[in-house]
């Protein structure tokens, strides 16, 4: 089946690709070179949509039989900013005492080259007729609009009547040390964007004039206590920030028509979009007055009840680090949400903590850790799945 792959150089490969979002810059091509030569059936899918940039996807399947367990990340990186800024290149994979820099590097390059390690040395110890299936979903539009993404490798895979039976989204999960986290779930991002009208007039004369301003105030004010609830089992309290507050008034003598606020919160599972534009509705018409309120949720909040995989790969991260990782569902939001809808998915991956940042690195120590973790998380679940 090949030679076995390096994970450490294969992360310094994929690194050396400017796969800025939504270039692919060769980073696809390169980790479906390795895949095939380890038996994997690669399929390059490309996506378009109106008024958003094209991206190339990869799927990767080795084997035929169930369970599939599905392997999902994105090759694509955030912008390196200013190079100067770098003790070393931001494309240039360089390792420096032990720590291995370049854009995506932690975020997510070397948990993609881990991974990939981990599922040929399953393949070259137990055969391609193991008694299952492997396979990758690898996006080029995560970090970008996430359109010609994974939700459309994800229906493309539905069509073809390709189904996956459990998913480990590779994303930088341990705040600080390797074993410390995986996610089992993650909340819900709901974004409110306020317009409260008015009537113009003077600020002299301020009874000839309505101020919108004033009834934003009295509306933002219950939004400033911060949380709405007290945390879920699986979920900490629900968070309200307000990003905005605009009026776009240079006059100080002027009672302006409208004005507008934006707020995001970050949802457990006491709360859905509907539940929480019902809130806020009812919490703006009690102030009155006439508002606008247009709402955005880029996922409800979600958690995968621990089970058969959860179980491996924390069982997994016990064996290579001693640690007991913490099930958690903090943070943003990721791919995980659209995945959620066909099948269990957990998260697991490399330290985060330098990801977007400049001298984003990881340990090269971490990058073999993680690597075991996943091929013995492989061993635990199909193991688990044949009893």
């Amino acid at each position: 089946m090949g030679h076995q792959i390096d994970p450490v150089k294969l992360t310094q490969d994929l690194v050396r690709c400017e796969s800025v979002t939504p270039a692919e810059g060769g980073a696809l091509a390169l980790l479906e070179k390795e895949l095939t030569a380890h038996g994997f059936t690669c399929r390059r899918l490309a996506f378009s949509e109106a008024g958003t940039p094209d991206v190339e996807n990869l799927y990767a399947r080795i084997g035929t039989a169930t369970p599939n367990i599905c392997f999902a990340g994105h090759t694509d990186v955030v912008p390196p900013g200013d190079s100067a800024e770098w003790v070393a290149p931001p494309f240039s994979g360089e390792i420096r005492q032990g720590r291995l820099y370049g854009r995506g590097s932690s975020d997510m390059k070397s948990g993609v080259a881990c991974f990939a390690a981990a599922a040929a040395r399953y393949v070259g110890k137990h055969g391609a007729d193991f008694g299952g299936s492997i396979s990758f979903l690898i996006t080029g539009d995560e970090e970008g609009p996430a359109i010609n993404g994974t939700v459309k490798v994800l229906d493309w895979m539905a069509a073809e009547g390709e189904t996956i039976d459990a998913c480990i989204v590779g994303e930088p999960t341990n705040p600080e040390f390797l074993g410390q986290m995986m996610k089992i779930g993650r909340r819900g991002s709901f974004t409110g964007y306020l317009t409260v009208h008015g009537t113009q007039g003077h600020t002299a004369y301020p009874h000839l004039a309505d101020n919108p301003i004033h009834r934003l105030v009295k509306m933002l004010e219950p939004l400033t206590e911060g949380v709405l609830d007290e945390g879920t089992e699986h979920f900490q309290p629900t968070t309200v920030a307000i990003a905005t507050v605009d009026t776009g008034n240079p006059a100080n003598n002027v009672i302006p028509a409208k004005t507008g606020a934006t707020f995001n919160v970050r949802f457990n599972d006491l709360h859905t979009a509907e539940s929480l534009e019902a809130k806020f509705r009812a919490m703006f018409d009690a102030v009155g007055g006439r508002y606008d309120l247009r709402i955005e949720c880029t996922s409800n909040a979600f958690v995968t009840e621990p089970g058969l995989l959860s179980n491996a790969v924390a069982a997994a991260v016990k064996d290579v680090t001693g640690k007991e990782p913490e099930l958690s569902t903090s943070g943003g939001t990721s791919d995980a949400r659209f995945i959620r809808k066909f099948c269990p998915v957990v998260e697991f991956g490399i330290v985060g903590q330098t990801m977007h940042k400049t001298d984003e690195h990881v340990m090269v120590a971490d990058i073999e850790a993680l690597t075991a973790i996943y091929e013995a998380a492989l061993e635990k679940f199909f193991n688990a799945a044949r009893d």
